[in-house]
Order: structure tokens, then sequence, then C-alpha cells
């Protein structure tokens, strides 16, 4: 019996290790962005938690970025973040609990679940996991196998990224 139904092409998925105290991490945004509009629904683009020692409310944020995804919001939460990173080196987690206020998610909640730890294990896995392929600094990509690290430089790499996409989108064709 032959099943008709359709099948989906895998679509390429890119990791961005990230933390939302890095300053790199923010000026790695514009190419964020613009793979993403480029790509749309064809690259997956997901974010990793790499939160560095160097930044103390790091681990934090990444915990609130895991609540803003869980209401829906994760991108432009992370985007507002990273956006003012030095307000969050100033405020720490109030400042994380103010920002989903600001975007209209429930605060209230962002403030319990960084009080009571929902995400850690999330965080931690992905911090695991971005140690055991070899990821020391953020952002550091992560497409088709290869790791691209912009904690030096983003020069080159989204073009870098695009050529790998592109190749993988073509052999999906």
């Amino acid at each position: 019996m032959s099943d008709s139904s359709p099948v989906r092409p895998v679509v390429p998925v890119l990791d961005v290790w990230c933390e939302l105290q890095c300053p790199d991490c923010r000026d790695a945004l514009d190419d964020i962005r613009a793979l993403r509009a480029r790509y749309g629904d064809r690259l997956e683009v997901r974010l990793r938690h790499f939160p560095l020692e160097k930044h103390k409310h790091a681990f934090a944020a990444a915990q609130a970025a895991e609540e803003a995804a869980e209401q829906g919001r994760a991108w432009e939460y992370v985007e507002a973040v990273l956006g003012r990173v030095e307000e969050l080196d100033r405020k720490g987690e109030p400042f994380l609990v103010e920002v989903a206020g600001e975007l209209g998610l429930d605060a209230e909640e962002f403030d319990t679940a960084l009080i009571d730890g929902r995400h850690i294990l999330i965080v931690d896995a992905d911090q695991a996991e971005g140690k055991a392929i070899g990821v020391t600094g953020t952002p550091t990509y992560v497409v088709d196998g290869e790791r691209l690290d912009g904690g030096k430089s983003q020069e080159g790499l989204r073009e870098r990224i695009e050529e790998i996409v592109d190749r993988l989108l073509a052999g999906n064709a």
C-alpha cells in the first residue's frame, strides 16, 4: 500500500548560541533578523542559551527568554533585552520583568518563573550541549554541523550561513 501523504521537506536549522547580556550578541541581531527575513519558514532559527559566568544576569535572562517563549513571544523579547544590554547590567532581574511588561507579556508570571526556576533545566541543557560541541563564547552559530564563532567577529558570517543554507535548500528541492 502506498502512502499518498505529502512529504514535508526537511527545513535547515540554525542554532544561535546566545547570551542576553552579551554586547556581541546584540551586534549579531541585524544578521539574525536578515536571515529570518530572507528565509522565513524555510529556515528554523533556534535560540540556544549559553550564559557566560562573566555576566551575572545572563542565567536569569536565559530563563526569562524561555518564559517569553512559553508566552509565545521569544524573539521579540530577546531582541528587546539585547537592545538594552547596559540596562540589564545596571538593573538586573527587575529589568527582565520590566521588559516583559513593556511588551504586554504577563510580567507577574515572569517574576514567578525567575523565582521558582521552572526554566533552569532548559538553560542548563543548552549550556551543557554547547560545551559538548565546543561552544566557548557567544554568539556561536551551528548550521549543518558547522560551527561558526561570532564572538571574535561577525565579519562574513551571515554570508557563510547563507551559503550553507542555500546549499541545503537546493538539496531539498
